[in-house]
């Protein structure tokens, strides 16, 4: 059953199974939901294993709902912090996309607080200071269009329906860039990389590897993995990597 938290003026929608620890804690990709192939994928895992799992959904997304045009690393980070603080024990914490970038500001925000229980990270295809990566990869056209309106619509390959772009998420997420300096985790780390990824080239999750210094971290290639990597293959290397967390 869906249950609803409270979150400043927004009621997030989470789906959590009951089990053992440590937990399985998913943080979905930008304009992803908690009913995506990889997270399902994840809630059949704990189900086979016993383990406990919780999904939600950011503002703006899936069974939350909102105003997508109000989403900010800021509001979707708050959002996080307060899902993982109604979980119990030791957790995994497994981030797509852009839930890379957010299972970094979460463990840090929980480092600095001492409080954090995350005995491992999982990132598929992070996409570590996503607003910074997008406007990049952005054509000039549309950066001005953006400067100029404070939005821009962009043609995406995954929705017939364009993808906005906000300024305001844009700004917000300079006040979270993590590259440019060590990023400390306390906990193994490991990426998982598409090859062909088009999105999150792999150029750019090497970089984070190199700002992960005093953690073992763990990079793992597939030559012809694009960004999703929800391929049956793929999920089965997902599932390959927790258990091999499990067993340590």
């Amino acid at each position: 059953m869906t249950e609803f938290l409270a979150v400043g003026d927004r009621r997030i929608a989470v789906e959590r199974r009951t089990g053992r620890q440590p937990g399985l804690f998913w943080l979905g990709g930008f304009r992803s939901d908690m009913t995506g192939s990889k997270a399902l994928a994840l809630d059949r895992f704990g189900a086979q294993h016993g383990l406990a799992v919780t999904r939600f959904d950011y503002s703006g997304h899936g069974q939350t709902g909102g105003d997508f045009d109000l989403g900010t690393i800021s509001r979707w980070l708050e959002e996080a912090l307060a899902v993982f603080e109604t979980t119990g024990g030791p957790q995994i914490v497994i981030g797509s996309s852009m839930g890379g970038w957010l299972a970094l500001l979460l463990i840090r925000e929980l480092r600095r607080r001492s409080a954090s229980r995350v005995m491992g990270l999982v990132l598929i295809a992070p996409a570590t200071d996503m607003t910074e990566l997008m406007l990049a990869q952005m054509a000039k056209k549309y950066r001005t269009l953006l400067l100029k309106q404070g939005y821009v619509d962009e043609p995406s390959e995954y929705s017939p329906d364009p993808y906005r772009i906000t300024l305001s998420l844009i700004e917000d997420g300079r006040q979270h860039l993590m590259l440019g300096r060590i990023i400390e985790t306390g906990c193994p780390v490991t990426i998982l990389q598409g090859a062909r990824d088009k999105d999150v080239p792999k150029e750019h999750a090497l970089k984070l590897v190199q700002h992960i210094v005093n953690d073992p971290v763990t990079f793992t290639l597939v030559p012809d993995g694009d960004h999703r990597l929800s391929r049956e293959q793929d999920i089965a290397l997902l599932e390959r990597t927790i258990e091999g967390l499990l067993a340590d």
